[in-house]
């Protein structure tokens, strides 16, 4: 499914950036970066390590304040929303995190966990009605409710907990998934699992989804464009395959010869693997 450059973005930033520290020790983690993402794309966010990518994620999510620029969620600016605003934007754009177990509150049940989550909506469900998200949230992910409501997070495997993790964000219904380096823990079986589940999301709700990964397999398996971050700033953008076919900058070149999948010997390769 590719996006309508036409529509009003679902979500865009304008110049948006982030640094951290004072004086001569100043960290420029995210340096005036734009970009667009529309209902029903995903959106690949790769760079290696340190490049910005997580901050951004938060810089999105709401987490973290921006330094100056712009964050618009369907053409109105969310920048410096707080209180019962900021709730209401939560319901809209959820994220999903590497760290699945430490996002979870040890002492809560999986039921307890999502139901929780609930606590953005601009009203009070019913307690049949959150049951009924809770449950509906877990099988949209592949699991059966009846076996692990009642669990705790240490009860579970760690595809498990991924999974629920994701669920705990689909129970609001968000019209964007900000999934930060979501497979980087698991083994390469569950991350297939886990990038088709993000292709069904798409398909089902029409949901765009900003996925951030180190992995340009994973990016090629799953998105339709790619933004590549360096040093905190967005170096290069487009389709995917136009990227992966015809890098620009030198820094998507390297990254690129780091992945022989993703070059056969005519040149490039549709069939890489996301296992990492």
């Amino acid at each position: 499914m590719t996006a309508n450059s036409s529509q009003v973005p679902l979500l865009e930033t304008r110049e948006l950036s982030r640094s951290f520290g004072h004086g001569d020790h100043i960290v420029r983690a995210v340096e005036r970066v734009s970009f667009s993402i529309q209902p029903g794309e995903i959106l690949a966010v790769v760079g290696e390590s340190g490049s910005g990518k997580s901050t951004l994620a938060r810089l999105l999510l709401r987490l973290l304040d921006p330094i100056s620029g712009q964050i618009l969620l369907h053409g109105r600016d969310v920048t410096r929303l707080h209180g019962k605003a900021l709730k209401a934007y939560w319901q809209k754009v959820q994220g999903v995190f590497q760290d699945s177990f430490a996002a979870f509150n040890q002492f809560y049940t999986v039921r307890r966990s999502l139901e929780k989550a609930l606590n953005v909506m601009d009203y009070r469900p019913s307690r049949k009605e959150r049951l009924e998200r809770v449950e509906v949230a877990l099988e949209e992910v592949g699991l059966d409710p009846v076996d692990v409501l009642n669990k705790w997070p240490h009860q579970l495997s760690g595809g498990q907990v991924q999974r629920v993790m994701m669920a705990r964000a689909l129970v609001v219904n968000p019209e964007l998934l900000i999934a930060d380096e979501p497979t980087s823990m698991l083994d390469a079986s569950l991350r297939v699992t886990v990038l088709n589940l993000l292709s069904d999301l798409r398909k089902r709700h029409n949901m765009g989804i900003l996925f951030i990964t180190h992995d340009l397999g994973q990016a090629n398996y799953v998105s339709d464009r790619l933004l590549v971050m360096y040093q905190g700033e967005l170096v290069e953008q487009g389709p995917v395959e136009k990227v992966l076919e015809a890098p620009q900058h030198d820094y998507t070149q390297r990254l690129l010869a780091d992945v022989p999948r993703l070059r056969s010997t005519d040149g490039f390769s549709t069939q890489a693997t996301p296992e990492g």
